[in-house]
């Protein structure tokens, strides 16, 4: 019975229906809101104790080495509706919480459990979803991807992400390249700090060629700043004080939450300067690859981020695991927990950092 129950789940993880799981974190933070009390805190503990756990048991059985190829698929529409369905269900999240939250006290733990939910929930089916729609071609994709990182308050994301943090990605330049020996707390507030003024300079840099003032109406930055305020300004109408706070307090913890994948997808990892001045081109060994099946399924095949920066335009069901790559020991979820202590991230991490790379930090 056991091993026919482990055929069969494999069966499902190899399927193309398996990206149906992304929907069990906001699935987790529905039966949150629904049931109350500590049912609330459901969210933290699937995404941070079961999915560690599952990982664990699934890594201990080999699954994570069965599935590491994926074909170029002809039905795009499918994965692409799997992508969208997400806007109606994080801003109905969003709803219900605050719906919710003005009958609790600020310092109450309801009050913290619905914090932590909708934060995961706005940073994983949110800021994530953001970030593949922000990667496509398409002026509408590009526009529901901007549209989802309203919550967390980071439009500027579309900026820095796709015409600096690529560019620049394994380099001092990048602000969310995280440098050896750097603990995830200095670096949530040099990569926070540096992926607004990067956005800022990339958008003048973009009008100046243009020979646009970076004071006009083509500034996209203003047109940010507008709509996240008119989001703040709306939630204060209609649901008080209380709910601008909450809004805020979701907002800064998702993107907290968010940054520390930045910090495990790329830290201590480095590119060469050239005698020509500029660095070599990205590759494979230039991110960290995590094929931990359970989370990157979850996020959409985020974990295969060295793919992901050889080719940015490559739909989340088309990227493969790359032996080549740097690897992560554990996925994501348990990344991010070690992360947050540094003594023993770094124990675990620095040995696993490319000599020459190392050798490069001890350089900059």
């Amino acid at each position: 019975m056991y091993r026919s129950n482990l055929k069969l789940f494999n069966g499902f993880l190899f399927t193309d229906f398996k990206y149906l799981m992304a929907y069990s974190i906001p699935l987790t933070a529905l039966i949150g809101v629904y049931l109350g009390g500590y049912w609330l805190f459901l969210t933290p503990v699937y995404i941070f104790v079961l999915i560690p756990i599952t990982e664990f048991i699934l890594t201990s059985f080999g699954v994570d080495e069965l599935e590491k190829q994926r074909s170029e698929k002809v039905i795009h529409w499918i994965f692409d509706t799997l992508l969208y369905l997400n806007i109606p269900i994080v801003f109905g999240l969003l709803f219900l919480f605050l719906n919710k939250i003005i009958t609790y006290d600020y310092f109450s733990f309801e009050f913290l459990g619905s914090l932590l939910s909708l934060g995961l929930v706005v940073v994983s089916n949110g800021i994530n979803v953001a970030h593949e729609l922000c990667h496509r071609t398409k002026t509408s994709e590009r526009f529901l991807g901007k549209f989802l990182l309203i919550p967390s308050l980071y439009m500027h994301f579309y900026l820095e992400h796709n015409f600096g943090h690529h560019q620049n990605v394994a380099t001092n330049e990048d602000p969310v390249t995280a440098k050896y020996n750097e603990p995830i707390y200095s670096f949530w507030i040099s990569a926070i700090r540096g992926e607004l003024l990067s956005a800022i300079k990339i958008q003048k840099n973009r009008l100046s060629r243009k020979n646009i003032s970076f004071f006009s109406l083509y500034n996209d930055m203003f047109w940010y700043a507008i709509i996240q305020l008119i989001y703040l300004l709306a939630i204060l109408i209609v649901f008080s004080l209380k709910g601008l706070v909450f809004c805020l307090l979701v907002a800064l913890f998702s993107i907290l939450m968010f940054e520390s994948v930045n910090y495990i997808e790329h830290y201590g990892l480095l590119r060469k300067k050239l005698s020509s001045g500029r660095y070599e081109r990205v590759q494979q060994k230039h991110s960290w690859n995590s094929n931990h099946i359970l989370g990157r399924i979850v996020l959409y095949e985020l974990t295969r981020h060295s793919d992901h920066h050889r080719i940015a335009e490559t739909e989340y069901q088309n990227l493969n695991s790359i032996d080549k790559s740097p690897q992560l020991p554990y996925g994501y979820p348990t990344s991010i927990l070690i992360s947050f202590i540094p003594v023993l991230w770094f124990k675990l991490m620095n040995p696993r950092v490319p000599r020459e790379m190392y050798e490069l930090s001890l350089k900059n």
